[in-house]
């Protein structure tokens, strides 16, 4: 672990490990240049609790990326819950306890939310402990805030914008798109599918909940041994990360990527992968970014249309990457990552305001 810190080039790195369930806990603080960081908290199974720190900070620069990326003045951050396995769920909740008290000793420098493996219903627990540091409950908590939904319409828009790029129109109708993993995102993403006339392919490892999205939308089922041989105009990873790699990236017979998943690109040399097929990438960071819009701005006290209407900007900003990197005969990451390095030059110019 030490190694990966020392080279890491974040800000900080809180590690803690809850005995009881064998569990451990990071906290990755990659860049409060723009505000305080802020990210989902995210509890899965690892290999190596190794993998679990490694993963904390790949994803909370993602989130660095996101913030800069949508225009808004926050900072990066992420936290990972390392399981050993299923958890019971007395277990499960002094887990999460323990990671609210982690979270409020910080005071403000994180703020979390939901992500891959937790739910809204945890983030309520975690705010037992800090309520003031917990997007989704709180201000609005009559009713927890689920951002599965507003993540979907910011994919959703972001395939729009890329089908225009690609057909010369964004009309969904009679494109063909696969989604693949049919959970918080993934499933409300492949009713906005149907809903606009599209096509749908469905893939998940939990083979009879594929098979349910399929029945209920009218779409068809992709083993997960088959996803990456169908043919198809888009490609939405919904799921897990690093599916896009220099293993996968040869059998693709889709036009255009763009998904929710975190962290697609298993290493950046695939950018450039799929540009040389062909193949058009929207950056995730930028279409996966509804739910970090919902969440803090639910929690200041903005409208569900307020908010609504802040996500359809991702359409817009999707679009002009795409025309960016056309003009520049580029992968549509280094665009996006200009947008990124503008925001975060811009603040740090910013005059340093000396407190009274």
């Amino acid at each position: 672990m030490r190694e990966l810190i020392e080279n890491w080039d974040g800000e900080s790195v809180v590690i803690s490990y809850h005995a009881p369930t064998d569990t451990w806990i990071f906290i990755a603080i990659h860049s409060t240049v723009l505000g305080p960081a802020n990210g989902g908290c995210r509890m899965r199974v690892y290999d190596d609790p190794e993998d679990g720190l490694r993963d904390a900070m790949r994803l909370a620069e993602g989130m660095t990326h996101k913030w800069a990326g949508i225009g808004f003045d926050i900072g990066g951050g992420k936290g990972v819950l390392a399981v050993p396995g299923p958890l019971d769920p007395d277990a499960r909740r002094q887990v999460l306890h323990h990671f609210g008290r982690l979270l409020r000793s910080l005071n403000g420098a994180y703020c979390t939310g939901e992500d891959l493996g937790t739910t809204p219903e945890d983030m309520a627990t975690i705010a037992e402990e800090a309520p003031e540091f917990v997007h989704g409950v709180g201000v609005r908590a009559a009713a927890l805030v689920d951002p599965g939904p507003y993540t979907a319409f910011g994919v959703f828009l972001g395939i729009r914008a890329c089908v225009h790029h690609v057909f010369g129109s964004p009309e969904l109708q009679g494109r063909s798109v696969l989604v693949q993993g049919v959970g918080d995102v993934g499933a409300p993403l492949a009713r906005r599918l149907r809903d606009s006339g599209a096509r749908l392919l469905v893939c998940d490892t939990d083979v009879a909940l594929a098979g349910r999205i399929a029945q209920e939308l009218d779409g068809d089922v992709v083993g997960p041994e088959a996803v990456y041989h169908q043919e198809c105009d888009v490609y939405a990873p919904c799921a897990m990360g690093a599916t896009l790699s220099r293993h996968t990236i040869p059998k693709l017979r889709c036009c255009i990527v763009a998904g929710s998943a975190n962290n697609q690109l298993a290493e950046p040399e695939d950018a450039e992968r799929l540009y040389e097929r062909e193949i058009l990438y929207a950056p995730d960071y930028i279409v996966n970014a509804g739910g970090a819009v919902a969440l803090p701005l639910l929690g200041k006290g903005h409208s569900e249309e307020e908010v609504w209407s802040r996500v359809r900007r991702i359409e817009g900003t999707v679009e002009g990457i795409l025309r960016e990197a056309k003009e520049q005969d580029e992968s549509p990451v280094h665009a996006a990552r200009r947008i990124v390095e503008r925001a975060l030059a811009n603040k740090r110019r910013e005059p340093v305001t000396a407190r009274p």
